[in-house]
């Protein structure tokens, strides 16, 4: 079942069989961010914690009945974009998706959202796309009775930096990392 997101956009639940597929956008999200890096270890990571309690939003494009983008079959396999052809009324390729945990707030002991991954194509950003993903996951967590929702963001990532600031996300720890030489 889906419903419309924004004017041209629909959102809908994903499914268990959609794993391989959350697999390819978390490697996307990460390699635009870090393009010399492998992350075929993101494989463990889907496999760890993606359940039916950890749900996921994909975003299409509403079909016009002619799908110009790359299908299911075609972003897996990385293959260049296929010619134009006519695409079912409901199945076009995802453009955005939404993936959310749960997290238990340290300090007042609640469960809340934790969101795992907001990620969007290149060429269907700022169109407001993560924006209404955002509001839309707030009020996921809203009627499941969370009164927070948290994230990591990387402090390189300005756009998403600015994104999260504009909807009032505050910065309320720091993760700190020290690299460790193996040599002795």
């Amino acid at each position: 079942m889906s419903e419309q997101l924004l004017p041209g956009y629909i959102i809908r639940r994903g499914s268990a069989l959609d794993r391989a597929l959350l697999l390819k956008f978390m490697q996307r999200t990460y390699q635009d961010l870090f393009p010399n890096e492998d992350f075929s270890h993101l494989e463990q990571t889907v496999k760890q914690y993606f359940s039916s309690d950890t749900p996921l939003w994909w975003v299409e494009k509403e079909s016009g009945g002619i799908r110009g983008s790359r299908g299911r079959e075609e972003l897996l396999n990385n293959d260049s974009s296929p010619p134009a052809s006519p695409a079912p009324p409901t199945s076009t390729s995802p453009i955005a998706c939404l993936w959310v945990g749960n997290a238990i707030d340290q300090v007042q002991g609640n469960r809340h959202a934790h969101i795992f991954i907001l990620y969007v194509v290149p060429e269907h950003r700022r169109r407001g796309i993560g924006t209404a993903l955002m509001r839309y996951v707030e009020n996921w967590a809203i009627q499941r009775g969370d009164r927070q929702i948290g994230l990591q963001v990387f402090q390189s990532n300005k756009p998403a930096l600015n994104l999260y600031n504009q909807l009032g996300y505050q910065t309320q720890s720091l993760w700190m990392v020290k690299f460790l030489n193996a040599e002795k």
